[in-house]
């Protein structure tokens, strides 16, 4: 159990102050939260933190422990089966202690004990954080610097990569232009083929036509001589008959 503390005892013995504290411990564990005198609020605090402290063991050996200062079994059922795993992860401080002011008759100083019901946070006192904000700010600002300087280089690799690209781009587009003109010129070639070839083929039947008309010439021809031939040939024989018929006269 505690250490017994120096000073004057809450009560008239030694068994009135064990008492005192056992019920003041048992009301604190049932509600949450006291009203009592300040002094008698300072001297609860460690004896109801360490009967926290044997809750969190939870062992057999704790729990009779505590049964020999609070008696009450279903106060210490609730102590050992809620509030106790409820610190589990605190490792102290398990009440807090409130002051009040005075109290109206004998003006007693007055004050609330109650158990701490919130998480354990990782902040740091006040002081200790503005004292590391002032040491952090040169760092701070050393880091935005070059958070600043790191977004400048990737958006200047962003911006060369955009030109990059866009440079096969252009390429792109006058290989589409040199081979729409290689095309054009393709067309233009074929076109002049093709008008070369009708006009080879419309000449070709006008030389046939006139072929013809000089072989049909020429066949009247070879048949005029041929008739004069063969009229001068039938004179000729006319005129030697006539030739040989005169010397018989």
């Amino acid at each position: 159990m505690p250490t017994p503390t120096k000073g004057a005892r809450m009560g008239g013995s030694p068994a009135h102050q064990r008492h005192m504290l056992s019920n003041l411990a048992a009301a604190l564990f049932e509600h949450g939260k006291i009203t009592t005198t300040e002094a008698r609020a300072r001297r609860l605090r460690p004896y109801a933190e360490k009967l926290i402290t044997f809750a969190k063991r939870g062992d057999m050996h704790a729990r009779r422990q505590v049964l020999t200062v609070v008696p009450d079994k279903g106060i210490v059922h609730n102590l050992f089966t809620e509030i106790g795993p409820g610190f589990a992860d605190r490792p102290g401080g398990y009440t807090r202690i409130t002051k009040l002011g005075p109290r109206k008759g004998d003006a007693a100083p007055m004050a609330v004990i109650e158990l701490v019901r919130e998480e354990i946070s990782t902040s740091r006192p006040r002081r200790r954080a503005r004292r590391a904000g002032q040491q952090t700010a040169p760092a701070t600002a050393a880091v935005d610097e070059a958070s600043a300087a790191a977004e400048a280089e990737t958006a200047e690799a962003e911006t060369a990569e955009a030109v990059e690209a866009e440079e096969p781009t252009e390429a792109e587009a006058g290989e589409v232009e040199a081979t729409d003109a290689e095309a054009a010129d393709e067309a233009d070639e074929i076109t002049e083929a093709d008008a070369s070839d009708e006009a080879d083929e419309t000449e070709e039947p006008e030389e046939a036509d006139e072929a013809d008309k000089a072989k049909a010439e020429a066949e009247v021809t070879a048949e005029a001589d041929g008739e004069a031939k063969a009229s001068a040939a039938e004179g000729a024989e006319e005129t030697d008959e006539a030739d040989e018929a005169k010397p018989e006269a």
